[in-house]
């Protein structure tokens, strides 16, 4: 007799698995997919955009964590390890795991051409469905664009900020400087 090949995990098995894992991956309908891998370009953005955010809420309640801070979105079940996470307030956790945090006030993706199409559909759709989000950013790849998805009680909005100007992030009293997030110091 042959079985039927397994279709999911609990998160609890993922949390397992993920423990002792050499890589990360990410937690989606009871699948446990493994994360691309980043490109120098990508790792520079993204400690660019935690050094500027860090430094615009120094001296506020908001921590700035990079992309090994596990986000679980409790409405879905799902996991992610966006690139960078802004959390104000106190830091609230997962009821079934205390390694993955569930309040995170702005989520940031830096795109990349294999996982762009992904980030701006299915996950920014989950991404919403956190109570307590204000703001979902979203990194170009393929131009100086900064996208910035606002909550505004039950809707979302969408605005696009390209060179010269800031991304304006109103939940949280700061913006990103769109020249400064693409500037590279070594080009």
């Amino acid at each position: 007799m042959v079985s039927a090949p397994r279709l999911g995990y609990s998160f609890r098995e993922y949390v397992r698995f993920e423990a002792d894992a050499r890589e990360k991956h990410e937690f989606v309908g009871g699948l446990i997919l493994a994360m691309a891998r980043g490109t120098l370009e990508h790792a520079r953005r993204t400690a660019k955009i935690i050094e500027l955010l860090g430094g615009a809420l120094r001296e506020r309640r908001c921590s700035v964590l990079d992309s090994n801070a596990r986000i679980r979105v409790q409405a879905t079940g799902n996991a992610y390890y966006p690139d960078a996470t802004v959390i104000c307030g106190q830091l609230e956790t997962d009821r079934e795991d205390n390694l993955s945090a569930v309040n995170p006030t702005v989520l940031v993706e830096v795109l990349s051409p294999s996982t762009a199409e992904y980030d701006v559909t299915d996950k920014l759709d989950d991404y919403r469905q956190i109570p307590s989000l204000e703001h979902v950013v979203h990194v170009a790849h393929d131009a100086e664009r900064i996208d910035v998805f606002t909550r505004g009680g039950s809707s979302w909005t969408k605005k696009s900020y390209a060179k010269g100007q800031r991304a304006e992030l109103g939940g949280i009293d700061c913006s990103l400087d769109v020249d400064d997030v693409f500037r590279n110091p070594l080009a």
